[in-house]
């Protein structure tokens, strides 16, 4: 099998979780080389990693002494495979994704039909097995929104005929796509903390001219949102503060100052209730 997929996986407070997702990944076929970029834990998430790292030579880390967010350590793990000259795919995974040994091999026999234009995604599910519905979206229509409720839903359901569907975005949770699209497209806008950036990085890919879609004959295992569920507040503000910064750059420019006030109102509006519902879960 060749070994030509390079790993990125971030965490902050994953001590819950890392140790099985690098276990994974290590023994998961195709995988050449794997870095884990730290946002600043302190629950020993740290310690789990640099086990694997002294035991794996293929394995790599970066602490960053502040928590830059998701996108900006996304593209360092990029740039910290550079120096791995075998590396031709990237695979971003969660540090809450748990993979089977076959499943970026799959995923990456999908993408090579798209001749390095393609990003693909895996069916997700939770540990009992519920389909998470980020993994298939469409784009965020904020006009839609204000006139409907149910238009702030994006999933897409699965196509049960279809082992490759294609969609307008998959979730960041795990993605794979090749190291020269991702390049061309400038990788991930670090202009996100969290969430959205995933929606953003898929619109471009389509705009770059590929395909994003979802190998529905791969299904992996998200836990979600465990390192979220310590700083509920902080990751409500960011995941409102990325759907407003999603808006200004792709749709506001199209719209009049009438609709960018009331898309405003609106994310920031519902803000309270959302962190409020977050705190209390």
């Amino acid at each position: 099998m060749d070994a030509d997929i390079g790993v990125v996986v971030v965490t902050h407070r994953s001590a819950s979780t890392i140790e099985a997702c690098l276990e994974r990944l290590r023994a998961a076929d195709g995988v050449a080389a794997i870095r884990v970029v730290d946002n600043r834990s302190d629950d020993g998430t740290l310690a789990i990693v640099q086990r694997h790292a002294a035991a794996d030579p293929r394995l790599r880390f970066i602490a960053n002494p502040d928590n830059p967010g998701f996108a900006v350590a996304c593209n360092q793990g990029v740039a910290a495979l550079a120096d791995d000259a075998g590396v031709t795919w990237l695979a971003f995974v969660n540090p809450d994704c748990f993979v089977e040994a076959d499943s970026l091999s799959h995923i990456r026999t999908h993408a090579r039909q798209f001749d390095g234009n393609g990003l693909i995604g895996a069916d997700l599910v939770d540990e009992d097995g519920v389909r998470d519905a980020a993994a298939r979206r469409r784009d965020p229509d904020f006009g839609a929104m204000l006139r409907s409720p149910a238009a702030t839903r994006l999933g897409v359901p699965m196509d049960p005929t279809r082992s490759l569907q294609q969609v307008a975005a998959v979730s960041g949770a795990l993605m794979l796509l090749p190291l020269i699209l991702f390049r061309r497209i400038s990788g991930f806008d670090d202009g996100y903390r969290l969430h959205a950036e995933d929606l953003d990085l898929c619109r471009r890919v389509r705009e770059a001219g590929a395909v994003v879609a979802v190998a529905n004959d791969v299904r992996v295992v998200h836990a979600r949102g465990v390192s979220s569920r310590s700083r509920p507040l902080f990751v409500e503000w960011h995941k409102h503060r990325g759907l407003w910064r999603y808006f200004r750059k792709f749709e506001a420019s199209r719209r009049g100052p009438a609709m960018c006030a009331a898309v405003f109102a609106m994310i920031w509006g519902r803000f309270p209730f959302a962190a409020l519902r977050a705190v209390l879960r």
